[in-house]
């Protein structure tokens, strides 16, 4: 396995990495989108978060990551494994599972094991990329040219965090929860409506336009290709320090409060901007409380909604005819005509 780029040395793109941390929370935010040029460092930081993040537990030999610590979720062999007292745990890394753009279906929900089938006669399930994918990250490098067929399938196991297959005779379900963290380049099309509401967090990614950014970028990607285990001891006390803050703010998010004052900010941010349904207060809610667990704070205050407002509305807006600003520059007039 290729070793992955520190995450706190990533330079800049700020927001990028405050969406990611705060999926990394709480992934019922619901996943980051992230659009914007090209050798940005998008992909880059999606590696170098897996690789930052705690070590999760998992049953022995399980295909589908089972959680020890959540036997009623079991697949039918950890169930058995169970049962007979003969079941194993291990620490594993976050998966990071990459979906290709030509993948077929059958490679992402899964099929029949046509190996075992034509030898033994047997009808088994071949896991797909949903199933590596369970606790961890599902990644769609240029996530607008995904076809309509997997994407209709995407939104239906986003939706009830369950992988169903009933094909070939075969009578299939197992958990598929992931972080969704989809990246691409506006400039090859839009997204689909359906999959863009599906993302929690969507930020906008740019190439540095300041020159020590963009040398230090250029100094700190030379030096970790030239030497990456030098490199990586260098980084390692940031790393470390960045891995228990993590570990600390999932600790601590279910005690982070959310008052009745912190919901009807969240909501009149909303109503003013005109976002369709309640997806948008709720991932609101939730990413200033990720964030809030993040520095500690017990409650959800307003600076904590300023700073994740943009990330989690600005990709719901309706077009206004009448209103030809960026979403972002609309997202920012209603945070100051709200907040002040």
């Amino acid at each position: 396995m290729a070793t992955a780029f520190p995450f706190s040395a990533i330079v800049g793109q700020d927001e990028m990495k405050l969406a990611l941390l705060i999926a990394a929370v709480d992934p019922k935010v619901g996943g980051v989108l992230a659009f914007g040029d090209r050798g940005s460092g998008k992909s880059t930081a999606v590696r170098a978060l897996a690789a930052l993040l705690p070590k999760m537990k998992v049953n022995v030999n399980c295909r589908y990551n089972c959680d020890p610590g959540q036997p009623q979720e079991f697949c039918e062999d950890c169930r058995a494994r169970a049962a007979s007292g003969k079941l194993k745990t291990s620490q594993v890394s976050v998966p990071v599972v990459d979906l290709p753009l030509g993948a077929t279906e059958d490679r992402v929900v899964g099929a029949l094991d046509l190996e075992r089938a034509l030898a033994r006669g047997e009808k088994a399930f071949e896991p797909g990329l949903l199933a590596r994918a369970h606790r961890g990250f599902l990644y769609i490098d240029e996530a607008n040219l995904l076809e309509d067929h997997l994407v209709d399938l995407l939104l239906d196991v986003a939706a009830s965090g369950e992988n169903v297959v009933e094909r070939e005779g075969l009578s299939i379900r197992h958990p598929a929860r992931f972080v969704l963290v989809g990246t691409g380049n506006p400039e090859e099309g839009e997204l689909r409506p359906q999959l863009l509401d599906r993302f929690g967090l969507s930020v906008e990614v740019k190439t540095p336009d300041d020159l020590p950014s963009r040398i230090e970028v250029v100094r700190r990607r030379d030096s970790f290709e030239r030497d990456s285990a030098a490199f990586l001891e260098t980084w390692s006390k940031e790393e470390s320090k960045l891995r228990k803050k993590i570990t600390a703010a999932r600790e601590r998010l279910p005690s982070v409060a959310v008052s009745d004052a912190a919901l009807e900010r969240a909501a009149k941010l909303c109503m003013l901007l005109g976002t369709d349904g309640l997806r948008g207060e709720l991932t609101l809610m939730r990413a200033a409380r990720a964030l809030a667990s993040l520095e500690g704070a017990k409650t959800v205050k307003d600076d904590h909604l300023r700073r994740v407002a943009p990330s989690a509305l600005r990709h719901r807006l309706r077009r206004n005819p009448l209103d030809d600003a960026g979403s972002s520059v609309r997202v920012d007039r209603a945070i100051t005509e709200l907040f002040g």
